[in-house]
């Protein structure tokens, strides 16, 4: 789906390259995410995912191009705009020896939640994320998908503007996808988030995405209707010409 010219643009990326020896990169990717957009990215394993999400996040540095953050340079944005970003790239960090709402907590004052509302914005995570039978259990010892629900809730709690994650549905039973799909439909839709999603899993991201891009080789190939009738083999259809014509 074609964005609007005049729509905000919460991140925004020209010509980002990053290449590396003997293995994909990514080159020359130009993206976008509007305000109140639900963007996703798929590929085939190793298109390169992960490297441009970690690129626009500042985790790996670009050999060109260059990343805006709510219309501010990645490289020089100030504290308070970095505040309004939540993110979860490749596997959900924790701190084992706090409980899950002990690493909530942290989480929300290392983002600026005011100390009279972390309270309140912890428990509204641990409900939304269902970590409430866990709690109070050390991140150590919880189970995969209770330390990616765990992750989620991090990356959600504070009402980011901008949210970035990379295959937020490991691990996560259908229950805990049910509930991170209406967490990001509301982030999208009432607090005017932008939000980039990488999958595997092209008929979850139909279901809430706005727009569908798809990489291979660390390049952009195209894009897919989000309501298409066969998502499936449309991807296909678009990776096998691209292979072919690669050949």
């Amino acid at each position: 789906m074609a964005e609007p010219a005049s729509a905000e643009h919460r991140l925004e990326a020209v010509g980002l390259t990053r290449l590396f020896r003997g293995g994909v990169g990514v080159h020359k990717v130009d993206l976008t995410v509007a305000a109140g957009e639900i963007h996703a990215l798929v590929g085939l394993n190793g298109a390169g995912k992960s490297t441009l999400m970690r690129l626009l996040l500042g985790m790996l540095t670009p050999e060109a191009g260059s990343v805006l953050i709510d219309g501010r340079d990645l490289r020089s944005a100030p504290s308070e705009v970095w505040a309004r970003v939540g993110h979860l790239v490749e596997y959900p960090l924790a701190y084992g020896e706090l409980t899950s709402r002990g690493n909530l907590v942290l989480g929300a004052r290392l983002h600026g939640v005011p100390d009279a509302d972390v309270a309140g914005v912890v428990e509204s995570a641990i409900d939304e994320l269902a970590l409430r039978p866990f709690a109070d259990v050390r991140a150590r010892v919880l189970s995969l998908g209770n330390r990616q629900r765990l992750g989620l809730a991090s990356a959600l709690q504070h009402r980011p503007n901008l949210i970035v994650l990379d295959e937020p549905t490991n691990a996560l039973d259908p229950a805990g996808i049910i509930r991170l799909r209406g967490a990001l439909l509301d982030r999208a839709r009432s607090d005017g988030a932008g939000i980039l999603v990488s999958s595997h899993h092209l008929d979850e991201v139909a279901r809430i995405a706005d727009r569908i891009t798809v990489l291979s080789d660390g390049r952009v190939i195209g894009a897919l209707d989000p309501r298409g009738v066969d998502i499936e083999r449309a991807f296909f259809d678009l990776v096998l010409a691209d292979t072919t014509e690669a050949a």
